[in-house]
């Protein structure tokens, strides 16, 4: 069944379905343990972004869990494409959703139980996407933290599967926002480098020459990849590198990406402030080639918010 006028329909487990009738039992795997995975796009003008990029990157992530996907990967994309579309109608002016498939293991059996679904629980949904809350971003430039929390390297739990096990990211923005509201944690790694914060990568720029994590150490975004890709067109050199606070400190530019923000400027790493301000030239210019690319102009979408 269809949501009411006024309410966001999902798909779970086969149906379509009001948002607030979408519920998984308590002894869910991905309640209980964070035993889930799941992917995020967004939407330009209403138009879903690199769904199928974001669709395969999902598929890698569950045969990574050994997890079952339930159906092929372009019936995933079809009802993730038709849950976009009942939910056009709630969009506002200028307004986009982020879009996700989320899927659990499904439900611990215990004995005495008696749920009606055991097998994974697959939901796809889309929600508004937070532009208000994080305008100022695009207008001052992010201040990046690094927390004491250092990131889970991959010989313990690869960091290239998109799962619902956040803490480790979690309990890094905890302590930066506890220090400072405005701060965006990038947690370094197990040797002091530069990882990744939540669904964020890093970049730097010094001298016209770009460097970023190596995707062994973090999740391969693909906002991320889209960033490497304009690079390249427009003839900068960029590379995938161990990068320290030392070489953050000596950065003459920073930017992060991810799927709500594309690519946002970084003003200040630990408080040491980018020599060219939040919008450095190497910075700009892929800001410019990303807007051009999707067509949609998300520094002044985020901005008209303040």
């Amino acid at each position: 069944m269809d949501g009411r006028a006024n309410e966001r329909t999902v798909w779970m487990n086969g149906e379509f379905m009001p948002e607030s009738q979408a519920v998984v039992p308590f002894r869910d795997r991905s309640f209980l343990y964070g035993d889930g995975a799941f992917d995020l796009t967004r939407t330009f003008n209403g138009r879903i972004f690199k769904l199928d990029e974001h669709i395969e990157r999902l598929y890698r992530s569950l045969k990574a869990l050994h997890m079952d996907a339930t159906m092929p990967p372009e019936r995933m994309a079809e009802i993730t494409r038709e849950v976009v579309n009942r939910n056009r109608h709630l969009l506002g002016e200028n307004d986009d959703y982020w879009v996700g498939q989320r899927l659990s293991r499904g439900v611990l059996k215990v004995e005495g139980d008696n749920w009606d679904h055991y097998g994974p629980n697959v939901i796809i949904e889309c929600s508004p996407m937070p532009m208000a809350e994080r305008a100022h971003m695009y207008r001052d430039g992010i201040q990046v933290v690094t927390p004491s929390v250092r990131r889970i390297p991959p010989e313990c739990l690869t960091p290239r599967a998109k799962t619902h096990n956040y803490l480790n990211l979690i309990m890094g923005d905890l302590e930066v926002k506890a220090q400072n509201p405005k701060g965006w944690a990038i947690l370094l790694d197990m040797s002091g480098n530069l990882n990744e914060g939540l669904g964020s990568n890093i970049f730097l720029v010094k001298d016209g020459r770009i460097r970023t994590p190596r995707e062994k150490f973090v999740l391969p975004g693909v906002s991320r990849a889209t960033a490497i890709e304009l690079a390249a067109d427009l003839g900068l050199e960029c590379v995938e590198d161990d990068l320290d606070l030392y070489d953050a400190y000596n950065a003459d530019e920073a930017f992060i990406t991810s799927t709500s923000l594309c690519i946002c400027p970084v003003a200040s790493i630990n408080g040491a402030a980018m020599p060219h301000g939040a919008y450095g030239p190497v910075t700009k210019r892929l800001i410019d080639a990303y807007v051009e690319l999707v067509g949609c102009d998300f520094v002044q979408q985020y901005l008209d918010r303040l």
